[in-house]
């Protein structure tokens, strides 16, 4: 059990790490925070580095000229004193050893047969030094060179006969730079101090631009929970920044369309509510009728028989539409593509139409352009090109015309219907692709509208991923053009 729990707890911490990693580090205000932080930390921490870098440059640069000087004052001391024929010269001597004492460092004074004749540390006298420093100093070549690692500077410098250049000896100098690598730490002790001190005033400042900068985010996010608890519904107005701007505009955008959906929706259940309520209201009062009547006649009962079938029949087919809208519309429904001639299949959708249309004495005539085969659902483009036919024999004149007209491109197909009949006002065009939308609603009761045909019609023209657009002059005619990819292509 202890086991268990301690295992308990491990995975415990593990999802709390994890939790607090995503609260923390995905946080806008923290990583605002970051950024202005690393924004003075790299600057000021390079700037540092770069000044301590340039002093000790120029301070070792400082040193070597100054103990090279030195040294070449000793050398030519040296070959005026005869230095290498009596190396026990007190001036030559008291010389080397307070620039040892000065610079606090080590002198060996080397001769041309690289042996050491005088070591201020007496350590290496009497042995020979064949250093490539010293090697390169006997060919009259002055050197130098800087060890950081051991913190010492090594100066050579070459003693030549007077009045000649030949080389007699060498004069080696090792100076210690402790004093450059205290000034050195001294500046990083200060610099760092500084920098801690800036970062601290920067840290004030980041929290502060950084709650700045999330404010107008929180603001927005306050409106939508209101909006989404139903608290309010204004509009937002967050014009702090371009982004917060733009964010806001298209929120107020998204909400609007949300909320004209809203009420589409709820238009829509008015409507089917009312629509199928209608019918049933019709049968319910035929049929009060023939209850409170006695004796009533076989021809009575016929008649009135004949309406109920009637008014059933317009019911059905408004549960009919309204199940073929709701299968347009549900999501990721799926389509029977097949590549099939549009000649052929428009043939035969007008030849199922004729009979309505001569019933109204009006004309469809068809015309083709050029073979069209395209990859459709026979089903949904049927059912499209139906209701728009069908649409312009019903709201025709009597003896009027439909002409259903075919053409192609390389990449669409159009399908154009016009009609002779009543026309759509200008303000009711953008409108009556709508669910229940009628322009004038007692003459579509009175032909037998559902306000569905058009909805239906639309929806299988999507489901194609193709148009459909509308051209109408009240009392001239209406024109429905759709256009339709050949190729079906899949999202």
């Amino acid at each position: 059990m202890y086991i268990r729990s301690g295992e308990w707890v491990i995975i415990s911490r593990g999802k709390f790490t994890v939790r607090l990693k995503d609260n923390i580090f995905k946080n806008l205000r923290f990583r605002v925070f970051l950024v202005v932080m690393l924004a003075g930390l790299i600057p000021g921490s390079a700037a540092l580095l770069g000044i301590v870098k340039v002093y000790e440059t120029r301070a070792v640069a400082l040193r070597t000229a100054e103990i090279q000087n030195q040294c070449t004052i000793v050398t030519n001391q040296m070959s005026t004193n005869h230095y290498f024929s009596d190396t026990s010269s007190e001036v030559i001597n008291s010389d080397l050893i307070q620039l040892t004492n000065i610079y606090n460092g080590r002198v060996m004074v080397i001769d041309e047969d690289l042996n050491v004749v005088k070591d201020t540390y007496g350590l290496d006298e009497g042995r020979m030094d064949v250093s490539e420093n010293v090697i390169r100093c006997m060919k009259g070549e002055s050197t130098n060179s800087y060890d950081k690692k051991n913190h010492y500077i090594e100066v050579t410098a070459p003693v030549t006969e007077i009045g000649s250049r030949h080389t007699i000896g060498v004069m080696v100098a090792s100076v210690s730079t402790d004093s450059i690598e205290d000034s050195i730490h001294i500046l990083y002790t200060q610099g760092g101090l500084i920098i801690g001190l800036c970062m601290i005033l920067l840290a004030i400042v980041a929290v502060i631009f950084a709650d700045r900068v999330v404010r107008p985010l929180r603001k927005i996010t306050s409106a939508i929970e209101n909006v989404s608890a139903g608290y309010s519904d204004d509009i937002l107005h967050v014009d702090t920044y371009t982004e917060t701007k733009n964010i806001s505009e298209s929120i107020n955008k998204m909400m609007g369309r949300l909320k004209l959906l809203d009420d589409s929706r709820e238009e829509f259940v008015s409507n089917v509510s009312h629509e199928l309520k209608t019918p049933m209201t019709s049968m319910k009062v035929l049929a009060d009728s023939l209850l409170e009547q006695e004796n009533v006649s076989v021809e009575m009962y016929q008649e009135f028989m004949g309406d109920i079938a009637k008014e059933i029949d317009r019911e059905n087919k408004i549960i009919t539409d309204l199940l073929s809208l709701v299968k347009m519309d549900k999501k990721g429904q799926t389509l029977n593509i097949e590549s099939m001639n549009i000649n052929n299949l428009l043939e035969q959708i007008l030849k199922r139409l004729r009979p309505i249309a001569q019933q109204k004495n009006v004309e469809i005539v068809m015309e083709s352009f050029r073979p069209v085969t395209a990859e459709i659902d026979e089903t949904k483009f049927s059912l499209a090109i139906s209701n728009l036919v069908e649409n312009a024999i019903k709201y025709n004149r009597d003896n009027g015309w439909v002409h259903v007209s075919l053409n192609a491109d390389h990449k669409f197909f159009y399908i154009k219907v016009e009609d002779s009949g009543i026309g759509i006002p200008e303000e009711d065009q953008a409108y009556i692709f709508e669910r229940f939308y009628r322009v004038d609603k007692s003459h579509s009761r009175e032909i037998g509208g559902t306000g569905l045909g058009l909805a239906i019609a639309r929806n299988a023209v999507i489901v194609h991923r193709g148009s459909i657009k509308v051209y109408s002059a009240e009392g001239e005619g209406t024109t429905f053009t759709v256009r339709i990819p050949l190729i079906y292509a899949a999202s």
